[in-house]
Formats: structure tokens, sequence, C-alpha cells
């Protein structure tokens, strides 16, 4: 069989599809992994087409997949669809191929699925059920001569049994690993005990440079859990500038400009990084903030100033301290997991 594996969104690896290719190479077949959501020209006639759609914002890409293949096993959080790789295929299958990821070195996947949190916005709850572990970091390592680095995508760490996440602790300690919790650590309810575990490993940002330990604070009325938490992460040996803060924005439809600001500002006092998550991807405004956010402008001018040059006019800043937070090409210099 010909299959075509299709990634419409997200800059990571697509653990599904990657067990999708495993199984069907595994069957002989031959597979075909694209970003591409339109059939090419050259094209051959494929026995099953699958895509994987994560965010809400990509439901032109997935207008155009489905347009062009619509007999189309389509899954994913932004699809919809609640399937399972399991369900698809009709059996149980855990290997992962990740050849069609040459650049990536690090090995990706889940100690724990599930969430004991039930936030609004969040489907992580009603897709997984309760916080539950499911793999060692051994078994989602890829082994030499793979680094030593490996990126979590547990939605709730801390949430599976204490038994549970101290042994993956351990494990990260004593096999010298490098670690990024790239979903987020909850802070709000974080224990000293937990702050002194994640102080004892080498976390790291998603390209395993910088220390960072990401968090967020969704929820204006969670000020005061949140700060608690980062108070309890510093007296651990994390200090706050290694910690960077997803702040929902948009959700809450009678949030105001005030409230945003505030939230932002705390953070900022605090020496964390915020990075604003637009609920609403159709809102321009906070899109504009969320650039003025993550690439560093705040230090450079206020949030009233580069709004009304968003007005219909390009922003030109020659200040140093600007230049310092973004690439030759005007992007940030350190990415969103999920962007």
């Amino acid at each position: 069989m010909i299959i075509r594996l299709t990634q419409l969104d997200g800059k990571l690896p697509n653990l599904a599809l990657m067990r999708l290719a495993s199984y069907h190479r595994h069957q002989g077949d031959e597979v075909l992994f694209t970003r591409e959501p339109a059939r090419t020209l050259f094209e051959p006639a494929y026995d099953r087409v699958y895509g994987s759609v994560i965010f809400n914002s990509s439901a032109h890409l997935v207008e155009q997949f489905r347009r062009h293949f619509p007999q189309a096993i389509l899954g994913g959080t932004g699809s919809g669809n609640l399937h399972s790789v399991e369900q698809v295929i009709g059996q149980e299958w855990g290997q992962f191929d990740y050849s069609d990821y040459p650049e990536v070195k690090e090995s990706i996947g889940f100690t724990q699925r599930g969430c004991r949190m039930h936030c609004r916005f969040c489907v992580v709850p009603e897709r997984e059920g309760k916080a539950r572990a499911v793999n060692t970091i051994h078994e989602i390592w890829r082994g030499p001569p793979h680094p030593r680095k490996v990126h979590l995508l547990d939605n709730d760490f801390f949430g599976q049994a204490e038994a549970a996440w101290q042994a993956r602790i351990d494990e990260l300690r004593e096999g010298n690993f490098r670690v990024c919790f790239g979903q987020g650590i909850n802070v709000r309810s974080i224990t000293d005990e937990q702050a002194a575990a994640l102080a004892s490993v080498e976390y790291r940002d998603t390209k395993f440079q910088q220390r960072r330990l990401y968090t967020a604070w969704d929820n204006p009325r969670d000020e005061q859990r949140f700060f608690t938490g980062i108070d309890t992460l510093e007296k651990a040996g994390i200090p706050p500038t290694h910690v960077m803060a997803y702040m929902l924005v948009g959700f809450d439809l009678a949030e105001s400009w005030d409230g945003i600001l505030s939230r932002f500002n705390k953070m900022v006092d605090r020496g964390i990084k915020p990075y604003p998550m637009v609920f609403d991807a159709g809102r321009r405004d906070l899109k504009a903030f969320q650039r003025w956010a993550v690439t560093g402008l705040y230090r450079a001018c206020a949030w009233e100033e580069y709004r009304s040059t968003q007005r219909g006019s390009v922003v030109h800043l020659s200040n140093s301290r600007w230049k310092k937070e973004v690439s030759a090409d005007g992007k940030p210099l350190e990415s969103t997991p999920h962007g």
C-alpha cells in the first residue's frame, strides 16, 4: 500500500504520525510524510491518507486538506475527532519512527497522560482522562548514539502518583539527562518537594540550550497561587528568570486590557518571561500584543505606543535592547513548543 502522512501544523514531531509511520513501514507499506495539505502534481494515488492537526487556528489548512483528500482519516485536537491510533489500525502499537524528522536528535514522549485539572479551555481531561503514569525515561529515550535529551509532553508531570514522578526524577538525575518539560509545570499546586525535584535535574528549553521551565498563568484569579508557586521554585533554587509563563488571552470575553497588562507586567517585574497565547486567532490586537511580548519589544516601547503603530504602519525601532531579542530575520530567538 502507498500511505500519505500529513502534519498540518505544530513544530514538534507528531507522535501519532510517527506511530503510524512505524506501523505501516513494518507492514512493508510505502510511506510519504509531508506538511503540504494539498495534492501536488506528481503525487501517486494513495491507498490511505492520514492527517493530523493540533490547533483550531489551522482550520483553513484542514479545509484545503479535505478538499484534496476527502476520504482522509483526520485526527488531532484541532480536528474534533477523538479516535486514537489504536482505533485506526485496530491494534496496540507503541513504536515510533523518527526517520521523517532527521533534524530531531532528542527523544520525545510522555511519562504520564491525562490531567487532574478541569480548565474550561482545555480538552485533555476529556480526551485522556485522569492523570496516570505511562512510560519511564528509559522507555522514551532512543538509546545510544542519541543524546541524553528528553522532551516530555506530559500535561501534568506531578499529577501522576508520587512514587512514579519521583522515579522519573531519579532516572533523569542518575542518567545525566537534559529534560524539557515542554507542556509546562503546574506551579499553582507545586510543593516544596516537587520544586526541589525540579531543581535537581538539568531542565532546559525546547532547544536544550537555556535553563528554562514552562508554566502558565491563565486565570487572573489564580494570582496568589501562581506567585506562591514561583516563590516555592525560587526557594528551591530555581530563579524566576528561568521561568516562561504562558498567559491565555482572548478566552474570557470580559477581560480588559488593563487586566491583561497588569498580569503581564507583574510577571515581567518578577523576572518571569511571559508568552501570551491567543485563544481567538481572529483578534488582530491580541496577535499584535503577542508579537510585542515574545520579540521582547516590551523592553523598548510601551504597549500603547506599539499598538498605535499597528493600525496601518510598520514598526521601525533602532533600540539596541530590542535587537538583542530577535534574530536577523526578525523572529524571536526562543520559540514556543506549540507554536
